[in-house]
């Protein structure tokens, strides 16, 4: 239990530095070949930092460990509102002046009622898995037609986020840097704990399969895998980003933190769980349709009047979706024990 906890916190580390590492390199990368600034932090802004989950559930579905996957998958959202969020806003309250994330905000609350719709079969599809796909694509398009028409100095500030430097040679060395960082993070939570001895590092690397830590970890505090990828691995993969929206929340930068939240949510919802349905149909549990996408739907619920009234989230608003994470978190735990 201690070495899979240790190789836990491991792949985190290696999760985090993967996805600096990869949001710099494909940045310099999108403006060397004609990329625009804005156009380039547009993407990076909302959804980038949801790569890290990405390379989690991708090892979970290899593995066969769909409902882990479920779990980090919807998880993540849960916990962009609830702890990433409202931490940011408990550090400092955020002014939001990008006004197509209300809009966005209402797609993401209208997909995750269409997938709780789909899933009242109790599978995603394949079909419905590439129409969650198209989606997605929409989704960006509408985002960069809206966002091209906001203040220019919110243009300046999300084009000022992808400012990096754009020598091929460095981007690309970045790039493969981060796919390693990234599959060996994520092997060490989802996958195995055999990178302890250097003669063991070679399965690990070509995506071998061993003891998976996050399923050791999940048995140990009596966790399900469903609910081992809705707590320790989406609180888990999401405290990177947390610590650097409070960051940005301190120095000011509301739009950029509810940008991110936003963002990687809808990446969740429309990519990951799309493209884990797109590969292979996915079977929902019915707890997962009743309690945890409805919880979901719940936390951009509660985001829309905030973003609605004086664009501002406050102190006491982040207070409000951290005590609404603790409580939605103690009642998975209750149902844990009916």
């Amino acid at each position: 239990m201690f070495e899979a906890v240790g190789l836990f916190v491991l792949g985190l580390f290696l999760l985090a530095l993967g996805g600096d590492s990869i949001v710099k390199g494909a940045s310099g990368l999108a403006q060397r070949f004609g990329a625009s600034p804005f156009a380039a932090g547009l993407v990076l802004v909302a959804f980038a930092t949801s790569l890290p989950e990405l390379a989690v559930n991708l090892q979970a579905v290899v593995r066969g460990q769909q409902a882990l996957a479920l779990g980090n998958a919807v998880g993540s959202n849960i916990v962009n509102f609830g702890l990433t969020l409202g931490l940011a806003a408990f550090a400092a309250p955020l002014v939001v002046r990008w006004r197509a994330l209300a809009p966005l905000l209402v797609l993401l609350l209208v997909g995750t009622l269409v997938v709780i719709g789909l899933g009242l079969d109790g599978a995603l599809s394949r079909w419905e898995g590439v129409a969650m796909l198209v989606a997605f694509v929409v989704v960006v398009a509408y985002a960069t037609s809206r966002t091209r028409h906001e203040a220019p100095e919110l243009q300046d500030a999300i084009a000022a986020f992808a400012q990096t430097q754009t020598n091929l040679g460095l981007n690309l060395v970045r790039v493969l840097i981060a796919v390693l960082l990234l599959h060996l993070g994520a092997y060490l939570i989802v996958g195995g704990n055999g990178l302890w001895s250097f003669g063991n590092a070679a399965p690990a690397l070509a995506g071998g399969f061993g003891s998976p830590n996050a399923a050791i970890i999940g048995a140990g505090l009596g966790l399900s895998p469903l609910l081992t990828g809705l707590l320790p691995v989406a609180i888990g993969t999401a405290l990177p980003e947390v610590a650097a929206a409070v960051a940005a929340a301190r120095r000011g930068q509301g739009d950029i933190v509810v940008g991110h939240v936003i963002g990687s949510s809808l990446f969740n919802l429309l990519i990951v769980l799309g493209g884990m349905a797109a590969l292979h149909t996915v079977p929902l549990p019915a707890s997962f349709v009743r309690f945890e996408l409805p919880a979901a739907a719940v936390f951009a619920l509660m985001l829309y009047p905030m973003l609605k009234g004086d664009l501002r989230i406050s102190k006491r608003e982040g207070a409000i979706l951290l005590v609404a994470l603790l409580a939605w978190v103690g009642f998975e735990l209750l149902m844990l024990h009916q």
